[in-house]
Order: C-alpha cells, then sequence, then structure tokens
C-alpha cells in the first residue's frame, strides 16, 4: 500500500534507493500511484536534504552499497555458501573441464572440488587458486589479467584473451545481487563482460547466489540470466523470489543444507 503522506513515500524512496539501487521516476511513479511529476519533486527536495543523489532518469543513494572486499563476505552466509558448492560439486564429473568464477561462493566450491579426479580447473579467482594449489587430482589453469583487489579476481583484457584460446564442460558464476528482470548485479562493467564471455565458452552454466542475494540490486552494472542457465541458491531463498524466476523461465536449483 502506497504512504499516505509525502514525507513518508520520501522516506520510503530513500530506503528503496539504498537497499536495491538506483530509484527511476517510472518505477517510482507506478509503485507510489503518483505521477512522474510528484516524483521528480521529490527527488529534488531529496537531493537538496542530502539524502539522494539525481541520477539521469531517477536518484541513487549517496552512500549507496560500497562494495565490501572479499575478506569482509568470506564469513558472510557461510552454511548458505557451503551448501549451494556442495550441490555444484556433485554435478561435476570425472574428465571435466571447469570454469571457476571469482567470489566467495565459488571459492568454496573450489573447496569443495579438492578432492575431485581427473578434472581441469581454470580460474579467474585467486580464492578458487589458493584453494587448489595442492589438490592432487586437479589441474589447475589461471586466467591471469587485472587483478581486482575487492573481489580478488583477475578482469580486463588479458583475461579475456586467454578464455578464447578454452572451452568448457561446466561454468560457476558468483553474483553480487540477481534479479528476474535485470540478471546478474556486479559492483564492476568488466566483471559482468567477463561472465558473459565466460558464458559464452560454456557448455553448461551455473550461477551460484545465497537467498539473501535473489532480488537484490547492490549496483548498477549487469550481465542478462539467460532461459538456459541454472540458477543455485539455498533453502532460505524466498518462495517469491524462486517462483518469480521459475516464471520466468530460469531454472532454479535449491541446495539442500550442507552435509545432508
Amino acid at each position: 500500500m502506497p504512504p499516505t503522506t509525502s514525507q513518508a513515500r520520501r522516506d520510503r524512496i530513500v530506503h528503496l534507493a539504498t537497499t536495491t539501487g538506483l530509484a527511476s521516476v517510472e518505477e517510482l511513479s507506478q509503485l507510489f500511484d503518483v505521477t512522474p511529476s510528484t516524483i521528480r519533486r521529490d527527488l529534488a527536495r531529496l537531493t537538496t536534504e542530502g539524502r539522494l543523489a539525481r541520477t539521469y532518469g531517477g536518484a541513487m543513494a549517496l552512500s549507496a552499497h560500497p562494495e565490501a572486499s572479499l575478506r569482509q563476505r568470506t564469513g558472510e552466509a557461510y552454511e548458505e555458501k557451503r551448501a549451494i558448492a556442495q550441490w555444484a560439486a556433485r554435478q561435476v564429473e570425472p574428465g571435466e573441464t571447469l570454469l571457476l568464477d571469482a567470489g566467495t561462493t565459488v571459492g568454496a566450491l573450489a573447496h569443495e572440488l579438492r578432492g575431485a579426479k581427473d578434472v581441469t580447473i581454470a580460474t579467474t579467482g585467486l580464492t578458487a587458486l589458493h584453494a587448489l594449489a595442492d589438490a592432487e587430482g586437479v589441474h589447475v589453469e589461471c586466467l591471469g589479467g587485472t587483478l581486482r583487489p575487492l573481489s580478488q579476481g583477475f578482469v580486463g583484457p588479458l583475461t579475456e584473451a586467454a578464455l578464447e584460446r578454452m572451452s568448457f564442460d561446466r561454468v560457476f558464476l558468483g553474483a553480487d545481487g540477481v534479479t528476474v528482470d535485470r540478471g546478474i548485479c556486479e559492483a564492476d562493467l568488466r566483471q559482468t563482460r567477463l561472465k558473459e564471455l565466460m558464458s559464452r565458452r560454456a557448455d553448461r552454466v551455473y550461477v551460484l547466489a545465497h537467498g539473501a542475494k535473489l532480488g537484490r540490486a547492490p549496483f548498477h552494472a549487469w550481465a542478462k540470466l539467460r532461459d538456459e542457465w541454472t540458477l543455485v541458491t539455498d533453502t532460505s531463498a524466498p518462495d517469491a523470489q524462486i517462483r518469480a524466476f521459475e516464471a520466468r523461465g530460469v531454472r532454479v536449483e535449491i541446495a539442500p543444507p550442507a552435509g545432508t
């Protein structure tokens, strides 16, 4: 139900911009059942008050979602990530060649694959490299490039050039957020471009995202979520989000709790 006062509406706009990213005039107008001109006046006032920053077609929070470092994210949703990683590891068959993205959930998958036999794993992430460095049954390829310190992943033209020389049975992608309408959200356009290129080199594509990331849009770089990809989440994922993705045609797999 739309807020009943102008102040309540403006407070809600700030909350939405802070929690989901960019707030567009058109979306806000529909959400609050008011005219676009009313929303523009709200945004102008919130900008004057220093609560939002104007953008073309909308506004964003002044301190919207600073990107957390990989170290900060390592302990978040530990059991959920472990459950997803164990499910993903069970899909891998001997003799396969895999491609692992950067990120903590994919890093957890790398840890689960330490005992794999006769598997080749290429990765763009330092977390996966560290996990697999002494894994005896795994042949490891590093797709080097420019290192992003926050994500501990390689990006850029050197990484993209290395991708062109390999193909893969499966690729496992991470995400900062995943939404039904926009797809995979990341903090950096180089990361979203790389995910798209990675997906083109593999027969099967998996997006690993624990429940809290579904419907979340903390940044403004996107990669489209393809219908033929598999979204892998855990039992904490909201039912409404799961139904929305399935209605969109995306295959969703819910990993059981770790150890089961």
